[in-house]
């Protein structure tokens, strides 16, 4: 992608970056309070109480006390069985993909204490399919054997679709993560109301690996990893002790695309 695509995006995440700048201030000074990070500045602290923390406790079971159980229904309550039966597949398939992963109890729980504490807690789910290849014939061609009914006679016919050298694909399974996203690396385009939004993003923190196995090596050779834990970045460590290239994931209502920008680097890969 051109350098004037790449600056559209990163001015339209400026934007939001001095947009949100007090309330990003705002809500790490409340975090701190949260935490009691000034607790050993009080020289009384005996009779210090964190009374923030406390009513914070309080309110999260309010909103979030147990796991929530998936109720799929039809629309129309005709005698339609294979909806009535697609409608069971998904609510178990929903139910299941939230009790036996701990990715969904996590986020939410993260995003509940974001939004008591800065207003706005964020997750992502996602759809992750696990393709395997799947195995031809050494000819190429694939056999298969239908019956003529109208003749009572089994018939062999070839399957042309098989080429040789070429591994066809299908989905071993697929399951839907649910990721919490913390509540500085979320984004959006500056709008007066949700409506108006027409791209949301987040970064994500890649290790070396993970850039290989999602760009390829020759796009990972050209991304720096320059990002780490922000206590790292306080204390004044250099770059060697960054594991992980900080990435932003944004998504595009407008173009219906999905757009991988890193700040070190100039290119943009959709």
């Amino acid at each position: 992608m051109d350098n004037s695509s790449t600056q559209k995006w990163l001015n339209i995440i400026s934007q939001y970056d001095n947009e949100f700048k007090k309330w990003e201030n705002r809500t790490n000074k409340i975090v701190k309070r949260y935490r009691d990070d000034n607790r050993n500045q009080n020289t009384n602290e005996t009779a210090k109480f964190n009374i923030l923390w406390s009513n914070v406790q309080t309110l999260i079971p309010a909103v979030y006390a147990k796991l929530p159980k998936a109720s799929v229904n039809r629309r129309f309550t005709d005698n339609d069985p294979v909806g009535r039966v697609a409608s069971q597949l998904i609510e178990r398939a929903l139910d299941f993909e939230i009790e036996h992963y701990s990715d969904f109890r996590s986020a939410m729980r993260h995003s509940v204490e974001d939004r008591f504490l800065g207003g706005r807690g964020v997750s992502w789910v996602r759809y992750e399919p696990h393709v395997v290849a799947q195995g031809m014939p050494e000819d190429g061609y694939q056999i298969t054997e239908d019956t003529d009914e109208s003749y009572g006679e089994s018939e062999t016919k070839t399957d042309m679709s098989g080429i040789a050298g070429e591994q066809q694909e299908e989905i071993e399974y697929e399951c839907a993560p649910t990721d919490y996203v913390y509540w500085k690396d979320f984004g959006h385009s500056v709008a007066r109301t949700w409506e108006e939004v027409t791209c949301v993003w987040r970064w994500v923190y890649m290790t070396k690996e993970a850039l290989i196995e999602r760009f390829g090596e020759e796009t990972a050779r050209q991304i720096p990893l320059d990002a780490g834990a922000e206590t790292l970045k306080q204390q004044g460590q250099n770059n060697r002790e960054f594991t992980r290239a900080k990435i932003c994931e944004l998504w595009d209502l407008e173009t219906e695309k999905v757009y991988w920008i890193s700040k070190s680097s100039p290119f943009v890969i959709d």
